[in-house]
């Protein structure tokens, strides 16, 4: 269940009230009781209107579709797409959508960028050409499909060649109501002691209440005490063009046969608490429909949910769900078969009692809260089968297939991102969200980006005026008082604590270090040697082995200019031997690893040891590193060979199950760099291979087949979620990016100078 519970936004798109008809009922009920049993997810609407109407909706519809405009399809489409929705659940029917049988409705599924859950509230046994064609694009389009009987998942098989595996048989939902005794509720309609039929719903020519009232005199004369109640309003489209001659004509009929006194038309659309009363208030309920090819009646499910004895016509639901003696099946438009049969359940009261009870059992499992649960089940479902195509599609190649080629810097959303004081943290699309304000995290990497565009000959102007900035930030997030950095800024300028996380202090101290051994601007390395030298010792005091993997770094580029600096050769032995204590205390043959679990920015305690043990021929520090390397990156290889790093979406506990979902670009960039520094130590060329093929995950090597990396902004979308890529555009995601390419750029330029001695040689 607690992979169900991370759905966080479902649409429901559908007929919705206050309109009055079934579906509309049906897409509140089913909506409600989602939202009921899973109160965490966002469950919206986006419900259909007549051009001509303009109904007043409740908070959860989000967005009209004009039935008759296809421009509002498309929109609607759009809308659910940069909302970035799990799941679209959609209600179908012929009659709800405009176009050609329905047809606009392909326009909307067509352009959905998420999985498609489609209830088929009608199935025709013999359904006209357009008719087809239509449900056979939307099941193309469906990702599952839900049928609400056996009859309807075999005509989707056999006459639309739908698959089995793509089909899911869900009953349609009643309410939870006891089984109690109908005499309960009869004094609320005034009919205490007297036996009541009740048949409700739409009124409509193809309902045959004609029958019932024609069979009602051989009835009353056996039962003279007897009510039928009729409930319901007149069908809206019969309304508008017919106005209300069909129920005149049946009162006309009551009125002629001498039963007015028997029968009571109930001229309305009731709500769900008010139906209950007026179905247990039923002794026999009963529906004579006209048309066998009903697939599906909310009416029939509702009261042999409820426990009530049912007479019916054999249309295709009714056969299917009074068998096995749950009710009576009569001819249609046979008003003897009618009266003899309602006589003979009044009569035996046994039978109809134990009728009721069969009923009321198998309607346990039809209960609403039952169903929400066998829905979400099926979104489950179809976010799965969702990535299996999206594989399929995407084909996805190995490294030895075909090698991608470096994309070109293009800097527009990093420049987007920054502004007079640093870089903002998030975004919402490509918008800076401002209201998250800045870091000393993504500062810090920011200025380790412009240092690294400096080394690979891409320092202009503008990528300078950039450094400067992140230095201010780093500057000013140093707390004098506490000699320690602050990490969280809001908007305006105030901090939000005095002394940030023990990560942002190392990343401070990494992107200092680097700055004093790569830059060649004399400026920047003068500054960030005094604040290096400064803040090193509090690197002592941290208590986060990533963080004193981040210190390690740093510590390792300052020495490659300061190498006689004993404070800072003391603490980088310090911390070297702690991460070597940690490892050996945790690892196995099984689990070569630091910790008991794999979090974030895993490969920076391995690449720390590495370069350290390398540069200071620590030997144990050296192997260490390259073994819990070669592990974990081992361990985030998918079986055909790309890059699949832990997921942030529960991490990866020791003896536990390794989440494969959201998938972060931090992930990738640390993956990216440590094999990088790995394949310089070593000369190793499966280490360049590794790299390569983590950062190829940014451009679409990956579980889902989508590029992560925004060619036309330069940006990097923030997440690989379980079925789709997270459209935001954040700072870590896009530095995370910039940085990868740079890594890439380096150390390709650093293949060349050894291809280019090797054949001098």
């Amino acid at each position: 269940m607690a992979e169900l519970q991370k759905l966080k936004k479902i649409a429901f798109v559908g007929n919705y009230p206050p309109r009055k008809c079934g579906i509309a009922t049906f897409t509140y009920d089913l909506r409600n009781a989602v939202k009921n049993q899973y109160p965490q997810t966002e469950c919206i609407v986006l419900a259909l209107n007549d051009k001509d109407q303009d109904f007043e909706y409740p908070s959860e519809v989000r967005f009209v579709i004009n039935k008759q405009d296809i421009n509002t399809y498309q929109k609607a489409a759009d809308f659910l797409n940069f909302n970035n929705f799990d799941i679209v659940c959609l209600q179908h029917e012929y009659g709800i959508f405009g176009g050609k049988e329905g047809s606009h409705i392909l326009a909307f599924l067509r352009n959905l960028r998420m999985p498609i859950v489609t209830t088929l509230h009608t199935i025709l046994n013999e359904p006209n050409p357009d008719q087809k064609r239509v449900m056979r694009e939307l099941i193309s389009y469906s990702t599952r499909l839900i049928a609400m009987t056996e009859k309807g998942k075999i005509f989707l098989k056999e006459i639309y060649n739908a698959t089995e595996e793509k089909i899911d048989v869900i009953p349609h939902g009643i309410p939870d109501m006891p089984f109690v005794d109908p005499n309960f509720y009869k004094d609320r309609f005034n009919v205490e002691g007297k036996y009541v039929i009740l048949t409700f719903g739409l009124l409509s020519p193809n309902k045959g209440i004609e029958y019932v009232l024609k069979a009602l005199p051989k009835v009353i004369s056996e039962f003279p005490d007897l009510v039928y109640i009729v409930l319901g309003a007149t069908h809206p489209n019969i309304f508008k063009e017919y106005g209300e001659s069909y129920r005149m004509s049946l009162e006309r009929l009551a009125h002629d046969l001498g039963i007015k006194k028997n029968v009571i038309f109930y001229n309305r659309f009731v709500d769900a608490e008010e139906l209950k009363e007026f179905i247990g208030a039923a002794d026999i309920y009963i529906t004579p429909y006209l048309n066998k090819a009903q697939i599906t009646s909310g009416t029939l499910s509702y009261s042999f949910g409820c426990g009530k004895a049912v007479i019916s016509t054999p249309y295709w639901h009714a056969e299917e769900l009074l068998s096995d003696s749950r009710g009576v099946i009569v001819p249609f438009a046979d008003s003897d078969a009618i009266a003899e049969e309602i006589i003979n359940l009044l009569k035996d009261e046994t039978r109809r009692h134990s009728m009721r009870k069969k009923a009321y059992m198998l309607g346990r499992e039809m209960v609403w809260n039952n169903v929400a649960h066998l829905y979400v089940e099926t979104f489950q479902k179809a976010r799965i089968q969702r990535i299996e195509i999206l594989n399929n599609i995407s084909s996805v190649k190995t490294l030895n297939e075909q090698s991608m080629e470096l994309p070109t810097f293009k800097f527009n959303h990093l420049i987007n991102l920054t502004d007079s004081t640093g870089i903002i943290q998030h975004a919402r699309f490509t918008i800076p969200h401002l209201i998250e304000g800045y870091c000393l995290d993504d500062n810090a990497r920011a200025f380790l980006l412009t240092i690294l565009l400096e080394e690979i000959g891409l320092m202009d102007e503008q990528i300078e005026l950039l450094a400067k900035r992140y230095a201010a930030f780093i500057q000013y997030a140093f707390n004098e008082k506490k000699n320690r950095f602050r990490n969280f800024m809001d908007f305006n300028r105030k901090w939000k604590e005095d002394i940030g996380s023990d990560d942002s202090q190392g990343r401070a101290l990494w992107a200092l270090g680097t700055c004093v051994n790569r830059s060649k601007k004399r400026d920047l390395q003068m500054w960030a040697t005094q604040l290096f030298n400064r803040t090193l010792p509090l690197l002592l005091e941290l208590t986060s082995p990533r963080a004193w993997a981040f210190g390690l770094l740093g510590i390792h580029e300052y020495l490659q200019k300061m190498s006689g600096d004993r404070v800072a050769i003391q603490i980088q032995e310090t911390l070297s031997q702690r991460l070597i204590e940690l490892y050996e205390n945790n690892s196995s043959d099984e689990w070569k690893w630091f910790e008991n679990y794999l979090v974030y920015d895993n490969a920076r305690l391995s690449q720390a040891l590495l370069i350290t043990g390398n540069s200071s021929q620590n030997q144990k520090a050296f192997e260490i590193g390259i073994e819990s390397l070669k592990w974990i990156v081992e361990l985030q290889t998918s079986e055909t060979g790309y890059f699949r790093p832990i997921g942030s979406d529960g991490w990866y506990n020791r003896n536990g199950s390794k989440a494969d979902f959201d998938q972060q670009p931090i992930a990738a960039y640390e993956t990216v760099s440590a094999c990088i520094d790995a394949f310089k130590v070593t000369e190793d060329y499966y280490w360049y291979n590794k790299a390569r093929i983590a950062f190829e995950w940014f451009l679409g090597r990956n579980d889902l087949g989508l590029a992560l990396y925004d060619p036309i902004t330069g940006g990097c979308y923030d997440a690989l979620h379980v079925d789709r890529v997270n459209l935001n555009e954040g700072a870590e995601s896009t530095l995370s990016f910039l940085l990868s390419l740079a890594e890439m750029h380096r150390i390709e330029n650093l293949i060349k100078s050894y291809e280019h001695v090797k054949s001098y040689d």
